[in-house]
């Protein structure tokens, strides 16, 4: 299940699924630890007699943010029980608090006591052993922890009186499913205390008049000590209604101010690129990790996630905030790579955690008896081309000197080296996909953009390795040009396999051939990159009703269609806006950009309600699948929409088209 609601500050972050549970809730890292690991944070509501969890049927639900901020804004409403709740969430800025106000309205014509009821299912630090669950008399809160992390949750009624109920126990273990059962009678046990597998329920009565209303607020506080988060409670306590709309006005302010490039462009455009800033922001780290999503419903098909940094997501993420005026973010990211970078072999590894450790791998270290360090050499490059970049926009100061010396140089280095001596081209690798070894069109692009903008900051700090790097791609330009392409096939392969004169063209259509424009390795005007990309688009473009590009012919991941002549594989969001990129890229005129303008709108169509961008849609019912929201998703509609932007504005004042990523 997808998380349409997202909410965090760099350090706390909390995702909802429609229902609005609560469902992740990760600190003290973004991504690192999830507290919850899709376990189930509950709501509920009683009265006459008659109990509902949101995720029970019988509810309407729409789901929604405040405008321009990341506070939410549902509704729910329950015909049956006659009662309606507005719940809105948002974790402050500068606080690791997630603050809730809960609006119940008595849809009924007789007044009644109800009952909300917030039931907490931690497994803290992603463990559910050796917990402890309380309830605190002094603060009259309910307290989970284990060794250094302790969450607080408290509830205050209109009247500001506090809990009514409370409840700890054993969930999952011994027979017992949960304490949150104890809650469907409208009664809870107040039961104080409970450790191992433990989870709690608490509750506030509130009395409501035929038609009235009435807000409960609540919050959930997280830290290192009791101490910590009595003192949060203690601020939540006395300013919770000041400190949400300080939320509101600090998150819609910040992306406002940065969203100008793209105002007056169609709608929905400049909404979803808004939303797409808050997004990609609840999966920054404030330490400088950028984390590629962070929905744990992916660990139901693999007892993985993607709650790590991959270097490639996260160059192409800071990049793209760079051109936002966010470079802070892109600064923080690139610190982190030079913090990760091994001394010894100056290339990223696959992934990261957010603090810095390496991430899971299915890459072997052993390849046909042979003993190689695996890694993914565009990661690399992909970092050096967003550093180059930002380099052109801001002044070079000591700290992009040291990111210089400490990163650029040892990394294009090596970037540079790891070429085979007779065709220029980079040495064997896995590709941006992660699947397969070889030497990649995705790659080649990378690497070129990656030493070109390398060698480009050198000449401005004046080093000698700058004639060197400029050398090294150039030859990978021009190996690829003779190696890649396939004169009977008439288009570029999408990799080689072998060495030297046993080299191997793979000629699956793959998306990745469109960095071939979109990282200008070969100009969009020549006639093999127009005949290769316009195979691409052709093939790749799904002919079931949801349309969009596949990533490669016969793609299995979370396949959905046996008919590959007709669904490719399903429809990807960055796959379509590279084609979109690709389009603008190529206009000459200004009604050229039409086309992409319409895959940019075609994304906007296929966003959840909420504007989530996940990974991949079902392609023909259009359904969200992998995980929801992918920070790479969100970053590719923005890049994709400045471009638009920028390209059309060139064409408003001279005609004259803008150059591509490069």
């Amino acid at each position: 299940m997808p998380r349409p609601l997202v909410t965090g500050n760099g350090s706390l972050l909390a995702a909802f699924d429609r229902h609005l549970s609560l469902r992740d809730l990760y600190w003290p890292y973004v991504g690192l630890f999830n507290h919850l690991s899709g376990n189930q944070g509950r709501i509920g509501l009683w009265s006459d007699g008659r109990f509902a969890w949101t995720a029970d049927p019988g509810w309407s639900v729409r789901n929604a943010y405040e405008e321009d901020t990341l506070t939410t804004a549902s509704q729910l409403e329950h015909p049956g029980l006659e009662l309606a709740l507005q719940v809105s969430d948002c974790v402050h800025p500068g606080l690791d608090i997630l603050l809730r106000r809960f609006v119940l309205a008595n849809n009924s014509s007789r007044p009644r006591e109800v009952r909300l009821f917030l039931a907490h299912d931690f497994h803290i630090s992603e463990s559910d052993i050796a917990d402890t669950a309380f309830y605190n008399p002094f603060l009259d809160a309910v307290v989970h922890y284990k060794r250094d992390v302790f969450l607080l949750v408290a509830a205050r009624a209109p009247d500001g009186g506090g809990l009514s109920q409370y409840a700890m126990g054993i969930k999952g273990f011994g027979g017992a499913e949960g304490t949150w059962r104890d809650a469907e009678d409208g009664h809870l046990s107040m039961n104080p205390i409970a450790q191992g597998s433990v989870d709690s329920v608490l509750a506030v009565t509130v009395r409501l008049g035929p038609g009235e209303s009435a807000i409960v607020r609540a919050w959930l506080c997280a830290g290192a000590a009791l101490e910590q988060v009595a003192a949060l409670h203690h601020q939540a306590e006395r300013g919770h209604a000041v400190l949400m709309d300080e939320a509101v006005a600090r998150w819609r302010r910040w992306c406002r101010d940065r969203s100008r490039a793209v105002e007056g462009l169609p709608d929905p455009i400049p909404g979803l690129f808004r939303r797409s800033l808050l997004t990609v922001m609840t999966n920054v780290d404030r330490r400088g990790a950028i984390i590629a999503a962070n929905d744990s419903d992916i660990m139901q098909t693999a007892r993985a996630h993607y709650s790590y940094a991959w270097p490639r997501d996260g160059a192409l993420t800071a990049a793209v905030l760079d051109r936002v005026d966010c470079a802070d973010v892109a600064r923080r990211f690139f610190r982190f790579c030079r913090r990760v970078l091994p001394h010894d072999r100056p290339a990223l590894f696959h992934k990261y955690g957010p603090e810095g450790t390496w991430g899971a791998t299915w890459h072997p270290w052993v390849l046909d008896g042979e003993r190689e360090v695996p890694f993914q050499e565009d990661s690399t490059a992909l970092v050096l081309w967003a550093l180059g970049r930002h380099s052109l926009r801001h002044e070079i100061d000591s700290g992009l000197r040291h990111l210089f010396a400490d990163l650029v140089v040892p990394c294009a280095d090596f970037v540079a080296a790891y070429r085979d001596e007779a065709t220029g081209l980079p040495l064997p690798s896995y590709d941006l996909w992660e699947e397969r070894r070889g030497i990649h069109a995705y790659t080649c692009a990378a690497v070129w953009a990656g030493l070109r903008e390398s060698a480009s900051l050198a000449d401005r700090l004046g080093h000698p390795r700058a004639a060197a790097w400029r050398e090294a791609a150039a030859a990978v330009q021009r190996g690829f040009a003779v190696h890649f392409w396939d004169e009977s096939a008439r288009r570029f392969a999408r990799r080689l396999t072998g060495r030297g004169a046993a080299l191997q063209r793979d000629l699956t259509i793959d998306s990745a051939l469109l960095s071939i424009a979109t990282f200008g390795l070969l100009p969009t005007d020549d006639p093999r990159v127009e005949a290769t990309l316009r195979a691409v688009i052709s093939r790749l473009w799904n002919q079931a009703p949801v349309g969009g590009l596949a990533r490669y012919e016969e793609d299995y991941y979370f396949r959905r269609s046996e008919d590959v002549g007709r669904v490719p594989g399903n429809p990807w969001f960055i796959c379509t806006l590279w084609a979109a990129q690709w389009y603008l890229a190529r206009a000459r005129r200004r009604e050229d950009l039409d086309t992409g303008l319409g895959l940019l709108q075609w994304v906007a169509r296929h966003a959840l309600p909420t504007g989530i961008l996940p990974e991949q849609l079902h392609p023909e019912t259009g359904e969200p699948l992998s995980v929801a929201p992918l920070t790479w998703s969100h970053a590719e509609f923005m890049w994709t929409a400045l471009e638009y932007a920028e390209r059309l504005a060139a064409f408003a004042d001279s005609g004259n088209p803008v150059g591509a990523r490069s």
